[in-house]
């Protein structure tokens, strides 16, 4: 007989937003605040997890205040300076493990990219086994997009000393020592776009907002 699989639940995850890159190829800034007329990219993005999950911090450096109104916990990197979306992984599970002690899993987010899957969530928690630590990650158009992962919490002392020890701040190395599982997904349906389309430039940041303009008519 074989035995069934523990399933991981949406009430053991947090979510992570990194919303605390440096934006080089915006001339800096927070990407994650910019105008896409009448809103930010990060409200887009809370919009499209507020569904999916509760419980929900944001990652960035810097002062706090200037996310204040989106009422959510402001976590900074632990470790380095701008050290990457590891950084950023890893102050989700150390937030995680201090704070919210039923919580198995991080859900990490890029913060400048405003039409994941909407399905993400479940998709990713369905994907790994609940009783062992699995990395899930994002993937589409045969690329993976590893920033969108799912992280159990139990990786945290390994992450930590990887960064601290001054391994490298790929996201795949650390993947690499550890178990893991890609999720495919489809385009976005609303728009056409990779669903992990990211504004890195402002002709990125044109492409967003004619598909906002699009979507809306």
């Amino acid at each position: 007989m074989t035995a069934s699989r523990v399933t991981l639940t949406r009430d053991k995850m947090l979510g992570c937003v990194l919303a605390g890159g440096q934006s080089r190829r915006m001339g800096g800034g927070d990407k994650s605040l910019m105008d896409l007329g009448g809103q930010s990219m990060l409200d887009l993005i809370l919009a499209r997890l507020a569904p999916q999950l509760t419980d929900i911090v944001l990652n960035a450096n810097g002062d706090p205040e200037r996310f204040e109104r989106f009422e959510l916990p402001v976590i900074a990197d632990p470790v380095g300076d701008h050290a990457g979306p590891l950084a950023g992984v890893l102050a989700g599970l150390a937030y995680a493990q201090d704070n919210r002690p039923g919580v198995t899993h991080v859900v990490s987010i890029a913060g400048d990219t405003p039409f994941f899957p909407q399905d993400l969530v479940d998709r990713l928690c369905t994907a790994v086994p609940a009783d062992r630590p699995v990395v899930a990650m994002a993937s589409s158009a045969a690329r993976l997009h590893p920033v969108f992962g799912l992280w159990p919490v139990a990786l945290r002392p390994d992450l930590q000393d990887w960064l601290e020890t001054g391994k490298n701040g790929k996201v795949l190395a650390f993947v690499d020592r550890h178990d893991s599982i890609e999720v495919a997904f489809g385009t976005d349906p609303a728009t056409g776009l990779d669903p992990f389309f990211n504004a890195n430039s402002p002709d990125d940041l044109t492409t967003v907002r004619n598909a906002l303009s699009q979507h809306s008519r």
